[in-house]
């Protein structure tokens, strides 16, 4: 008798724990991952990556076509998921701590290296509304150049409960890289551990402790940045799958390691399911910035740090209450996820905190469009390209490099993978979209190179 009736009384606990997780504030999961290209995924056209974890969710959300990382690299992308705000306007503008070039015909502004405590991030504006909050992974947002400033700007000053693995660190540089030991903050592992794994094993207990209440888990991905290292019988199995056949994508390291993430995420989401919260949590699933080889970025033009579309533009997927799956074509970029967030939750939004934001609630939930406006990105550093400026508006996408002030501008509906500048065909939309950028960055303030006393080409040119 007991027996029969303990499934049934299973079955009413979880439907009374779905009404109350319905009527409460919904749940917020961040996938964020590292160096990760717009064509990794198997439902975004890769032939020999497998995804199915991640191309559920995607089929499940709404999926924007346009969607951009901030930066074309991860120190301001990430914070620009954080602040709400535009590298150029947090003037927190490269990797830390870029890379230096002293002979370079432009000198790099003192750019910052941290974000400041004045400004109330997504984690402390979901704190303040009673959400337990939880980081996870890669965070690389410490001023290194200054070990005591180091010790104020981990996650736990920036509004997280907790940090498993955040530390100066842009990739896993411990003695075991992406194997045990990691050498990483509140991390206990044992000999075979992998990273992603153990990882996911600390998202899976924050959601189990967290289940009644509301929480956001900040899930930002140490993969698939180099070094490239996975488990050895997927290793083993994607060289296999390689002999069997031709494939657009090659590395069995890399796909063992796209699979690895594709298991830790199917886990997170496997858990909402079984809590029976699923319903009232939202999933988000993006990207820092492009892939290092073009080989993954679904043939867009340029990779990870590169001015054109293959170096920002990245998977989109939004998933919720009321969210109705599908594709949206409309142009958005990382600094929307913030007001977003504070919208599907039911919040207040925070304008003077998420400035170069939108909420996409209105898309999300079809019930109305968005303002039309333009995105821009500043990146006035070296890293494999010239410092450089672009702004995107309707259709058309202006890049300016600041080295000789030259020009390309694409049609991205015509020409997604930018083949053919239009800048000497199409001067009048050249000058209108640049006259946008330069007074984009006037707006915010935004610090440019200017000419390096020290410019030598022939130094210059040996430290590249």
């Amino acid at each position: 008798m007991t027996f029969k009736i303990f499934p049934f009384v299973c079955l009413v606990l979880i439907s009374i724990n779905s009404v109350f997780a319905e009527s409460g504030k919904p749940n917020v999961v961040f996938f964020l991952v590292d160096d990760f290209g717009w064509g990794a995924l198997s439902s975004m056209g890769s032939d020999f990556h497998e995804t199915p974890n991640i191309d559920q969710l995607a089929k499940s959300s709404m999926a924007f076509t346009d969607g951009y990382a901030a930066c074309t690299v991860c120190s301001p992308s990430r914070a620009a998921i954080l602040t709400g705000a535009y590298p150029g306007r947090t003037k927190l503008t490269d990797w830390i701590a870029g890379h230096k070039r002293p002979y370079a015909k432009l000198s790099v502004p003192d750019w910052n290296m941290k974000m400041e405590h004045e400004r109330i991030l997504l984690p402390e504006a979901l704190k303040e509304a009673g959400y337990a909050t939880s980081f996870i992974g890669k965070w690389h947002l410490l001023p290194i150049k200054d070990e005591e400033l180091m010790k104020d700007h981990f996650p736990e000053s920036h509004g997280f409960d907790q940090n498993i693995g955040g530390r100066e660190w842009g990739q896993p540089k411990g003695r075991g890289k992406y194997f045990h030991p990691f050498d990483m903050p509140n991390m206990t592992s044992k000999e075979g551990d992998y990273l992603t794994d153990r990882l996911t094993d600390y998202a899976v207990e924050f959601i189990e402790k967290n289940q009644d209440n509301p929480f956001l888990l900040y899930f930002s991905y140490y993969t698939v940045h180099g070094p490239l290292q996975a488990k050895s019988d997927l290793v083993e199995k994607y060289k296999a799958k390689w002999k069997s056949g031709k494939y657009k994508h090659r590395n069995p390291v890399y796909a063992a390691m796209v699979q690895s993430l594709d298991e830790s995420v199917g886990r997170v989401l496997n858990k909402l399911d079984e809590l029976g919260i699923a319903d009232n949590t939202i999933v988000i699933f993006t990207g820092d910035n492009g892939a290092v080889g073009t080989n993954y970025c679904g043939g867009l033009k340029g990779a990870k740090a590169l001015s054109h579309e293959g170096g920002v533009r990245e998977p989109f997927f939004i998933k919720g209450p009321r969210i109705e799956a599908g594709t949206s074509s409309v142009p958005v970029i990382a600094t929307d996820f913030y007001p977003t967030i504070l919208d599907l939750a039911g919040l207040d939004l925070k304008p003077e905190e998420h400035e170069d934001g939108v909420s996409l609630k209105p898309l999300l939930h079809r019930t109305g469009k968005i303002t039309e406006r333009a995105l821009y990105w500043h990146y006035p550093h070296y890293h494999k390209t010239n410092p450089y400026g672009a702004i995107r508006k309707g259709d058309y996408k202006l890049i300016e490099f600041f080295e000789d002030g030259s020009l390309e501008l694409y049609n991205l509906r015509n020409d997604q993978s930018e083949k053919n500048n239009l800048a000497e065909k199409l001067p009048e939309k050249a000058a209108e979209l640049l006259k946008d950028l330069k007074e984009w960055r006037i707006s915010v303030e935004a610090q440019m190179p200017t000419p390096n006393p020290k410019f030598d080409p022939a130094k210059d040119k040996k430290k590249q």
